[in-house]
């Protein structure tokens, strides 16, 4: 109960004693909270004031999960279109993939969708974020898209052309 505390006269209530319950740190369970936070996202604001200009929430559009899950889809369809126009005598123009081409095609194919996919996470997880105060970095995502949807339209025409 609240105890009264006398001062100058006047009788004021304190506050009650602060009780708390060791329980275990809800920190120390990180893939449940990822799962968790994933499937029940709370945040869709920053948090404090000061957070509001740059916050990392949650909780994103549908459209930026469309385009981030397309970019992955395109990034796997030009792993294989890659691997398959070198069969055919193509050489790959990128010099920091053509040495994991050259060698072992699913070291490649699981390099470049491990590169991608971090890209992506990365550029999902600052979309909020404004670059050079001119645009979110979530529009990047789109960006990219867009260049994969270009890419694999060459590819193909490569494809088809080689047949």
């Amino acid at each position: 109960m609240a105890q009264t505390l006398e001062s100058n006269g006047a009788t004021t209530m304190a506050p009650p004693a602060e009780r708390r319950v060791a329980m275990r740190d809800r920190r120390d369970r990180l893939a449940f909270s990822l799962v968790y936070g994933g499937l029940r996202p709370r945040r869709r604001t920053g948090r404090r004031i000061a957070d509001h200009h740059q916050p990392i929430i949650d909780w994103h559009g549908p459209g930026l999960l469309a385009s981030s899950i397309l970019v992955l889809i395109l990034c796997v369809a030009d792993a294989f279109l890659t691997l398959w126009l070198m069969t055919a005598g193509a050489i790959e123009a990128n010099p920091l993939m053509a040495p994991l081409v050259a060698g072992d095609g699913q070291g490649f194919a699981i390099t470049k969708l491990a590169l991608t996919g971090g890209g992506v996470v990365t550029l999902v997880a600052m979309a909020n974020f404004r670059v050079f105060r001119l645009f979110r970095v979530g529009s990047l995502v789109h960006t990219v898209l867009v260049a994969y949807l270009v890419l694999v339209s060459y590819e193909l025409a490569l494809v088809a052309h080689s047949a």
